[in-house]
């Protein structure tokens, strides 16, 4: 495992301080999703922004809205496929398309971002069945799959896994490598982090993800490795790379795949950022989201053999 432990910058205080009043608060047992939703789509488009140059592009990809990420530098037989995160309840279109469209700009690769169905309408299995349905699409365009990154943050983290799990159970080629922002990997909520960690975590309570977890999954499904990745058999999986808060409370979910993943053979890397909130890169003025994403960018110039061009 590596920790980054050097100096925490300013602005992760800050940050993390404003999660604790905003964010780390008991979640309603019955939420009123339209709400949460439109609360959500007002902070997403007010806080974060998207670079001009960046254009997104609809297309149905097997029958799951999704859209296309280009930027200048952007060649067309490079793909991210991004899973965005959100409890699998939510969407943060410009937060993911902005921070996706910066590793497209180093990398020199389009993205293609799925809308997969959420939760609670659309509950287990909806959301794993549309994403693997778009990677086949993009192998139906004869994208080379060894030009395929697989990469997702939080719920997409887990989806992303589930994803990698389901391609391998169909026989399909795999990606290149995967991304993992902070993944949910444990539906069952069975690592020690959700309990030692609760109270360090700047944005999450425990009782938060298990109401979310409910509304994604019934319980009988809870174990399944398409919803808990974490009970995957990862032999044969592409390499992947874990990047995570020391003080999450998802943080197991992320170190037990890892050592599971490295005793199937599987070559991973585990990034553990120190006193790092949920998803850090995806906040581009955090100087540790910039050292993130500086890893992330070699990690996938080196399996999928793409230059940064940066």
């Amino acid at each position: 495992m590596n920790e980054k432990t050097m100096r925490r910058s300013w602005q992760s205080y800050l940050l993390n301080g404003l999660f604790r009043v905003v964010s780390k608060r008991r979640f309603p047992t019955e939420p009123d999703i339209a709400a949460i939703r439109s609360t959500y789509e007002r902070l997403d488009a007010k806080r974060f922004r998207v670079a001009p140059d960046t254009v997104k592009t609809p297309v149905q990809t097997n029958g799951v809205s999704s859209d296309w990420v280009r930027v200048p530098a952007s060649r067309d037989e490079r793909v991210i496929y991004y899973l965005h995160g959100g409890g699998f309840m939510l969407r943060f279109p410009n937060a993911h398309t902005g921070m996706v469209a910066r590793w497209c700009r180093r990398l020199g690769s389009r993205a293609l971002m799925p809308d997969y169905r959420l939760a609670p309408e659309h509950p287990y299995p909806a959301a794993p069945q549309d994403c693997l349905n778009g990677y086949r699409w993009l192998l139906d365009q004869q994208i080379d799959p060894a030009n395929i990154v697989i990469a997702g943050d939080s719920a997409g983290g887990c989806l992303s896994l589930a994803t990698l799990h389901l391609i391998k159970e169909a026989g399909l080629p795999m990606p290149a490598c995967a991304v993992l922002l902070s993944p949910g990997t444990d539906l069952t909520m069975s690592g020690k982090s959700v309990v030692t960690n609760e109270r360090k975590d700047p944005m999450f309570m425990l009782q938060g993800l298990i109401i979310m977890r409910g509304s994604y999954a019934p319980e009988q499904f809870m174990a399944e490795p398409a919803a808990s990745p974490l009970f995957a058999d990862y032999e044969g999986f592409p390499p992947l790379h874990f990047v995570v808060g020391s003080t999450e409370i998802l943080l197991d979910d992320s170190t037990r795949v890892v050592e599971k993943a490295r005793r199937a053979g599987v070559e991973t890397e585990l990034r553990i950022w120190r006193g790092m909130p949920h998803v850090f890169p995806s906040f581009p003025f955090l100087p540790e989201a910039r050292g993130a994403t500086d890893d992330i960018v070699r990690f996938i110039s080196r399996h999928a053999a793409w230059e940064d061009t940066v």
